[in-house]
């Protein structure tokens, strides 16, 4: 368990960071507008009076000299953010990096277990082959479903196909994309394939508009198939390390 013990202090030392990084900038900020402040006054000063007055050229030696610490703490500042932004940053690639990993190193494992490797996007062919049996025998049937499955897997990939329609969510002012009933490929789709198809494709449009809207193919992703959701990259850690203790109890080893 101990790559997972430090999967989950990593992912706590960039959550600390994360919250480290807010403060500071927002201790930028209130540096900002202090300095700001301080430039006002400086100008104020400078207009009171006679500059050969002793008490007006203290002042202003007083205030240049608060504005410099001011200015240098703020320089120091952003400093600081700089190397927190570009540590958050490398921490959360490191992330990303091992999430590839662990799916490729999924890739073959049965959809029986409860982590997997799930292709987000991809078409079931498995309900136009059904509606294809209804009307064709053998052979025929095959051939007509996978020449339905292909025509819709270029629907899927075509940019400006984007059967859906903004609905406002109950109680506020935000909204969310649902499938649009009144789309014609879908209505044509499931008049003549059934509802089974139509479910097989709105399921691989939802998942490519949630995972990949812009690029529009097929991608693999990491799959809590238990909970039917996208898994962690600790539940991939764990999952592994869990076969790897079956195997090493098959073959005796300690």
């Amino acid at each position: 368990m101990k790559l997972a013990e430090d999967q989950k202090r990593q992912k706590e030392e960039l959550h600390n960071r994360i919250i480290q990084l807010e403060k500071q900038l927002d201790q930028k900020q209130a540096l900002e507008l202090e300095i700001e402040q301080l430039r006002g006054s400086l100008n104020v000063i400078r207009h009171m009076g006679d500059e050969d007055d002793k008490e007006v050229l203290q002042k202003i030696e007083a205030s240049l000299k608060d504005l410099r610490e001011k200015e240098g703490d703020l320089e120091d500042l952003e400093a600081l953010n700089q190397t927190l932004i570009v540590s958050e940053r490398k921490s959360n690639d490191e992330l990303q990096d091992a999430r590839k990993e662990l799916i490729n190193g999924l890739k073959e494992i049965s959809r029986r277990a409860n982590i997997g490797v799930k292709r987000m996007g991809e078409l079931d062919g498995k309900p136009f082959l059904e509606a294809m049996k209804r009307r064709y025998n053998g052979e025929l049937a095959e051939e007509r479903a996978s020449e339905m499955c292909s025509l819709w897997e270029e629907y899927l990939k075509d940019p400006d196909w984007h059967p859906f329609k903004r609905i406002k969510l109950e109680g506020g002012e935000e909204y969310e994309e649902v499938i649009d009933d009144e789309d014609e490929k879908l209505r044509d789709l499931k008049a003549e394939m059934g509802n089974e198809a139509y479910k097989s494709v709105t399921l691989a449009i939802k998942e490519i508009n949630e995972y990949n809207p812009s690029g529009r193919y097929v991608i693999s992703e990491l799959w809590n198939y238990r909970e039917g959701r996208k898994a962690s990259l600790k539940e991939g850690v764990e999952f592994l390390l869990e076969l790897w203790e079956t195997v090493k109890r098959r073959r005796g080893m300690t």
